[in-house]
């Protein structure tokens, strides 16, 4: 949260093959003992990449005192926690990739929110009808089983090498002694502050003495210290199976809400059974090969992997980098349409839904899709899905579904570690401020990931593999993305927030990486296009105002703007034991590169 005010960033080629590096901009001058925030950075020893300067520094620490990157990656998203508390915290859930270098293998944690055990299909069903979007978010209703504390723990007992307690230090200290408060923080807090003081706890904590925070104050959050310090004590376990978890429990059953506000904060039906019972899940990553590369991801309960694999795959056959950026553009849109069109029909939780991940990552399947995309027309959206157990060429399978609302913010963390491991996470409390709940005397909001479900079937003559249930996941687009070589040697890890954005940002990156050889502070840096098989486009500002839209819209697109898509972070590894680490040069402020040695060896 703490980013300064956006600046463009000069670009210097260092080496022609791979980088380039942030060179005549200098870095942003820091206040109250804040780090720099410069967009890249390149080095040995390591390397971390987030929104956030204080984060960055948090997991920076960790690797210079010998953690590797799993401990660097708990310590950044735990810093990101105070840093950037409308985004992510232990209140919400996420997605964890993890390369371990020795073994030189894959391996991810399923950490999304789940829906209470007494949750039926018609949980966001009032009177007969949905809820209003507004009127669930600010509710009980809206808060699943919180994720992100187990993902925390499980991550260093699988792969890490230092105590839950000991990575949590620099975002206790980051809690106690405070940040400093940019225009971002003021402005999402600015955003939420009519549902904020619906929430006397939240109004106290995020609206000190009633007022918006002031830019260039320090904020600090000593509720979340102490929750920090109790959690390293006393491990998750005091959320999971003790006192905090029976606080979270009691605050979506008993939403503490400001009387006087009107606001009608429907209860949920949370117990500490469902705290209880939570697991993250250790499961095997999403596969594609592209371009002889082999690309994981993370498999369902979100769609990230098996849609960005899906279109990747669509796209193999297509030399873009060849390719005009009208031509590249066109084909990136298209395949975008077509991933999301079989996303919506097919992709949900796997323990309640038939999910056909690896017919969805068929070749065979992209290839049957490929072929209805033309160089010289467009597709009417929205697309019918294919059916990817039965491929048949330009074949569609059933009615086309519309793509559900996902809140776009969230965050993201690129790590890597002198041994060669990596971490791409994507951890969220859903939307900006989530469910504008906080957890009295502990510091924290609560995640409203419960609305990424569908209210009521997204098309009522098909199923819909994302409707609510007892326990369930709800689907997600998170895709944090590790790259490996045909000798399984990382190349790049990418991820981004954005809610259904995500997905078309991670493509949109990757492409502009491996198929266009842009350097990967510029991939990350360049203006963005999403389509999500919807009748428009969204296109960021400098594309929306480019001649290359009139030329596009003369092939049939039609756009609408959105002025910001997404906020990536990357990591590549270079020759000799060197990384880099990339963000963004302006998008949410811009991003906190950093490596643990810049200096020459």
């Amino acid at each position: 949260m703490r980013r300064p005010v956006a600046r463009k960033l000069s670009v210097l080629a260092v080496s022609a093959a791979v980088v380039s590096v942030g060179a005549a901009a200098p870095p942003t001058t820091p206040t109250s003992g804040t780090p720099a925030k410069v967009p890249v950075q390149v080095g040995y020893g390591g390397a971390v990449a987030s929104v956030d300067a204080d984060a960055t520094a948090a997991g920076i620490e960790v690797l210079k005192k010998g953690g590797n990157a799993v401990d660097a990656a708990v310590a950044t998203a735990a810093a990101l926690g105070v840093t950037e508390p409308y985004s992510s915290g232990i209140g919400g859930g996420g997605y964890f990739v993890y390369y371990n270098a020795k073994s030189r293998t894959v391996h991810t944690i399923d950490g999304r929110e789940t829906a209470p055990l007494t949750a039926g299909s018609d949980l966001f069903v009032e009177n007969g009808k949905p809820l209003a979007f507004a009127d669930a978010v600010s509710s009980g209703l809206s808060v699943g089983t919180p994720g992100t504390p187990a993902t925390w723990q499980t991550a260093l007992e699988k792969w890490g090498s230092r105590k839950l307690g000991t990575v949590l230090k620099p975002a206790e200290r980051i809690a106690r002694d405070g940040f400093t408060v940019d225009d971002t923080f003021r402005s999402q807090t600015a955003s939420n502050e009519t549902r904020f003081r619906y929430f006397p706890d939240t109004a106290k904590l995020f609206l000190p003495g009633g007022q918006l925070p002031v830019v260039g104050s320090t904020f600090k959050n000593p509720e979340l210290a102490r929750t920090y310090q109790e959690l390293g004590k006393k491990g998750v376990g005091a959320i999971y199976h003790g006192d905090l978890g029976q606080d979270i429990v009691d605050t979506v059953n008993h939403p503490p809400v400001d009387p006087a506000s009107g606001w009608n904060a429907r209860p949920g039906k949370l117990s500490d059974k469902d705290l209880a019972g939570y697991r993250a899940k250790l499961q095997a990553p999403t596969e594609t090969g592209y371009r002889g590369l082999k690309v994981y991801s993370i498999a369902p309960s979100s769609s990230g992997g098996t849609t960005v694999g899906e279109a990747l795959n669509i796209l193999e056959n297509t030399d873009l980098s060849k390719a005009s950026e009208v031509q590249y553009l066109h084909h990136f849109i298209e395949a975008s349409r077509i991933a999301f069109a079989d996303r919506g029909r097919w992709v949900g939780d796997p323990a309640f839904e038939d999910v056909p991940t690896q017919g969805l990552l068929s070749q065979r399947f992209a290839d049957s899709r490929a072929c209805l995309i033309k160089d010289d027309a467009v597709l009417t959206s929205p697309v019918a899905p294919g059916d990817p157990r039965h491929p048949a060429a330009c074949g569609a399978g059933g009615t086309a579904a519309p793509t559900t609302y996902e809140g776009e913010n969230t965050t993201h963390l690129t790590v890597a570690d002198k041994w060669g491991d990596v971490v791409s996470y994507t951890l969220t409390i859903e939307q900006t401020g989530g469910s504008a709940i906080t957890v009295p005397g502990r510091g924290f909001l609560l995640n409203n990931e419960l609305t990424d479900f569908s209210f009521t079937p997204a098309n009522p003559a098909v199923h819909d593999p994302n409707l609510p249930g007892p326990g369930k996941r709800p689907r997600s687009s998170i895709s944090p993305t590790i790259v490996l070589d045909r000798h399984d040697v990382p190349v790049v890890a990418v991820g981004s927030p954005g809610g259904a954005t995500i997905i078309t940002t991670v493509l949109q990156v990757l492409t502009e990486f491996l198929d266009r050889h842009l350097p990967l502070v510029d991939a990350i840096a360049a203006p963005r296009a999403s389509q999500r098989n919807a009748a428009k486009t969204e296109l960021e500002p400098a594309l929306y105002n480019s001649d290359v839209r009139g030329k596009l819209e003369a092939i049939g697109h039609a756009f609408s703007l959105n002025p910001e898509i997404g906020a990536a972070t990357g990591v590549q590894r270079l020759p000799g034991g060197k990384w880099l680490a990339a963000a963004e040069t302006v998008r949410r402020g811009g991003g906190s590169a950093r490596v643990v040695d810049p200096s020459a060896p």
